[in-house]
């Protein structure tokens, strides 16, 4: 059994993978924002530097989720900071208070985004020895990753996912498209033949845990499921799984881009991204295909 503290616990991922951690007999810390009297959960301030040093002092392992929502306000210039900011500065708070204590730590395991390779859709399919694109979510997360990567200097075992869409029953993509399908407004956006890297949050999961407890897990790892598919495949498997019609033509790209500003290029842009180095090292996916994943999902 291992202790492991945990940032951004109470996000997405975070609910999910602790629910798991505990499942397996480990034993959970959590970093928050907010004071708390609850067993387990220690504060941290990221504006302020400072940790709650327990925390850090007992831990074996680190699983690094905090970071401001991607898509969750339009990117005006302050949103744009607070999203970088709140994934590096967190990570190099983290990386100060590890190396002044020095704990006996194991693993350092981060998030970061396919947002890496850039907000494009192309005919090439990304692997982790690509280098970074060019525009604000491939620099958000250059500089996520590289903050991270100094953990390799205290010779701690460094692990990065760079995660894609996660599809999970409650919150997060899913749900904001599946809902106006099922309320018979569904359509798809822009051409929709834009790809959707995507993961259960199942196997996404397991991809930390195996990280924690499997050793020759090091470096960076797309986290993204085997099969690729568009946007378009994506809503109409689901309004058949709804049995709903889909509202005809799609929606455009310039009316996408006056509601959503920059932001649109969330939903308008996808490549595709190869899951083989995290296959290679025997990591198996439970939802290896979108129908699999999306009747786990949304079937009652």
């Amino acid at each position: 059994m291992a202790s492991i503290l945990v940032t951004g616990g109470t996000g997405l991922i975070g609910k999910h993978l602790i629910t798991l951690l505990k499942k397996k007999g480990h034993h959970v810390s959590i970093l928050s924002r907010n004071n708390s009297n609850e067993e387990n959960i220690f504060q941290w301030n990221i504006e302020e530097k400072y940790i709650d040093e327990e925390a850090v002092k007992n831990a074996d392992y680190i699983v690094h989720l905090a970071g401001a929502g991607i898509a969750d306000k339009r990117w005006t210039k302050k949103r744009k900071e607070i999203i970088i900011n709140s994934r590096v500065f967190s990570t190099h708070l983290l990386f100060q208070k590890v190396k002044e204590l020095n704990p006996n730590l194991k693993g350092f395991i981060a998030a970061s985004g396919v947002g890496f390779y850039g907000a494009t859709t192309s005919t090439n399919i990304y692997t982790e020895n690509d280098v970074a694109g060019n525009d604000f979510l491939s620099k958000t997360c250059s500089l996520w990753e590289e903050s991270s990567l100094h953990f390799n200097s205290l010779n701690i075992r460094t692990v990065i996912f760079r995660t894609g869409i996660v599809l999970s029953k409650k919150k997060g993509a899913l749900e904001k498209i599946v809902k106006p399908i099922k309320m018979g407004f569904g359509a798809i956006l822009g051409n929709g033949k834009q790809y959707v890297p995507w993961i259960h949050i199942t196997d996404l999961c397991n991809m930390y845990l195996t990280a924690i407890e499997n050793e020759k897990y090091q470096g960076i790892y797309n986290a993204v499921t085997p099969e690729h598919t568009t946007h378009q495949n994506l809503t109409k498997q689901i309004a058949l799984i709804f049995q709903k019609p889909l509202w005809l033509p799609n929606i455009p790209k310039l009316f996408l881009k006056i509601i959503l500003g920059k932001m649109a290029v969330i939903i308008l842009e996808g490549s595709r991204v190869s899951s083989q180095k995290i296959t290679d090292i025997g990591f198996k996916f439970s939802f290896s295909s979108l129908e699999n994943a999306l009747n786990d999902l949304l079937k009652k």
